[in-house]
């Protein structure tokens, strides 16, 4: 080819190029009374749906990619049957809609959304979900985004008739961030989902705020779980970092840690929660910094939860500080130690950690779980000398969480700011 044709043809396929990718960029514009759906078939791959404010009843499929797009917040109403919308491409985006009225097939597990297999990098941002049996349903999906949106389920309802706000099942690299989620089964239900990030949400009124099992290698910071059956439930899982949450008013535990490997638990809010922690079948974890405060039990240990390392935590005003179940004592608090507010030790030197370790499992402990009447005398003269006694008398003494390094003074100056946070 002569040298001189070389940039007339390079010109020529540049403007090829950019007129194909002006193409594969078109917007399609729904009115009300006309179809969604209609403008989707019609739609290319990359193109986006705008749909402008109204009510549009009818069940969605997207299979391909696109952008759909809500102009001031209309409403995609299911007409109570299916699923409203049904994502079957990857690379779809759905923003600033309401999504409503899904079926309430629990078999069928009808959802507002359902990201269906394969429907990778999904992003759902924005949207307002309401009567949704489950709110979004995302199956062996990956890399999909949920932020910022509200999820109220069927809420008249009893609750295991309802189904899960925000469910993952199989998937990897998910990003749960800043929803609203109420009025569910359980708010977030996390099954074989790995190397995800959960944070910013608010989860309350379900009966779990999150469930959570069987996933790894996850990130779970500055959540608000309340006014729940549970809070926070990691069951069968290893490899978590769960820092910064608040946990709180729920009417059994704040936070639930069963058969947990290997995570690290730190600087949480546990209050106002019949139990604050749940631990049972927790070995080689880090629990460090929290703020254990205004529970019925602040932890309860059960079921060969040993080898942990448990530090620099304020138990604070928990009706009973630990309720621990073993045949041995367990030692917290080796290096740093733990503030405990009904501790009756001194600190002569001054330096801050008390003289004698703290014992949490004495004998007036066993007698208030076994005769509940004791606790209104616990403040009495007569109490305080059956502990004294306990302590100077080994046979009398039940094994313990002891911890060597008693801290005199809490980490959270804020402490009383979490008192009377109970369930209601």
């Amino acid at each position: 080819m002569p040298l001189h044709f070389r940039p007339l043809r390079l010109a020529l396929a540049l403007l090829a190029a950019g007129t194909a990718a002006g193409a594969q960029a078109a917007s399609w514009d729904v009115k009300p009374g006309e179809s969604i759906q209609a403008a989707i078939n019609r739609a290319a791959p990359g193109d986006t749906v705008r749909v402008a404010r109204g009510h549009y009843l009818g069940n969605l499929r997207i299979d391909k990619p696109l952008t759909l797009v809500g102009v001031d917040r209309p409403t995609i109403d299911g007409g109570g049957k299916g699923d409203t919308i049904r994502v079957a491409a990857p690379d779809v985006a759905i923003e600033g809609v309401i999504v409503a009225d899904s079926g309430d097939d629990l078999g069928a597990q009808n959802a507002g959304i359902y990201i269906q297999p394969g429907a990778h990098r999904a992003r759902v941002t924005g949207c307002t979900f309401t009567y949704t049996l489950f709110g979004l349903w995302i199956e062996k999906s990956n890399q999909v985004l949920i932020e910022h949106n509200t999820i109220t389920g069927k809420r008249d309802l009893d609750s295991a008739q309802r189904g899960n706000g925000i469910q993952l099942y199989n998937t990897d690299g998910a990003r749960i961030i800043g929803n609203n989620v109420s009025f569910v089964r359980d708010a977030l239900y996390v099954d074989v989902s790995h190397h995800a990030v959960f944070r910013g949400n608010r989860l309350h009124h379900a009966r779990y705020g999150s469930h959570y099992m069987n996933s790894y290698h996850n990130l779970w910071e500055d959540n608000d779980s309340y006014y729940n059956r549970g809070g926070l439930a990691l069951m069968e899982v290893r490899d978590q970092i769960v820092r910064n949450n608040r946990a709180w008013g729920n009417s059994d535990h704040g936070i639930m840690l069963r058969t947990i490997q290997d995570s690290i638990v730190e600087n949480n809010v546990v209050a106002g929660n019949a139990r604050g922690f749940f631990i049972y079948d927790a070995e080689y974890n880090t629990v460090r910094g929290n703020l254990v405060v205004d529970n019925q039990v602040g932890v309860h240990l059960w079921a060969g939860s040993v080898r942990n390392v448990v530090e620099k935590n304020d138990f604070i005003s928990n009706r009973e500080q630990v309720k621990y179940v073993a045949a041995r004592d367990e030692t917290w608090g080796k290096q740093d130690g733990n503030h405990w507010s009904n501790y009756v030790g001194w600190d002569r030197n001054g330096d801050g950690i008390g003289d004698v370790p703290y014992e949490a499992n004495d004998m007036v402990d066993r007698l208030s779980w076994r005769h509940p009447m004791v606790k209104l005398l616990l403040a009495s003269p007569a109490i305080q000398t059956l502990r004294l006694i306990s302590q100077q008398f080994p046979l009398l003494r039940a094994p313990s969480i002891v911890d060597p390094k008693p801290r005199m003074r809490p980490e959270h100056s804020d402490w009383r700011n979490w008192l009377g946070k109970h369930y209601r």
